[in-house]
């Protein structure tokens, strides 16, 4: 199993001439069915995809739609011993504290790795490898 990061997401649902690429490449992903999702990554999408600011923004039903599409993926919770964790990697990996959830809910759905524009690409976070599917 292999977790996906929000940005993934997004880039499948841009509109964005420049992000061309990267929507192609995220909706080829997307074809697969072993990924698996958290709970945050699907509202992290939500609020980002729907964001007012955003210039492509979608509205709620398409989100709404979207995600309930994706529930096809495994979904992690978010638990509280996820946040424990997360708030140790936080610290030993110098990450946000929303990147560092992201590295646990995988290590807790025994992804080995994390496909993600925004973690270092081929570091491993103690047995949790960040894949750039961009580079």
């Amino acid at each position: 199993m292999r977790f996906l990061d929000t940005n993934i997401l997004l880039y499948a649902i841009s509109t964005a001439p420049a992000e061309a690429v990267k929507h192609e490449r995220a909706l080829a992903l997307l074809e697969a069915d072993d990924w698996v999702l958290s709970v945050q990554v699907l509202q992290e999408f939500y609020v980002q995809a729907t964001r007012a600011t955003k210039p492509d923004r979608i509205q709620h039903e398409q989100a709404a739609a979207l995600i309930e599409a994706w529930l096809r993926f495994r979904v992690q919770e978010i638990t509280v011993p996820i946040l424990q964790a997360a708030l140790q990697a936080r610290m030993r990996f110098q990450l946000s504290y929303w990147d560092a959830a992201i590295i646990e809910a995988a290590r807790a759905a025994e992804c080995r790795q994390v496909y993600s524009e925004d973690l270092s690409a081929g570091r491993d976070y103690a047995g949790v490898r960040a894949i750039n599917p961009f580079l």
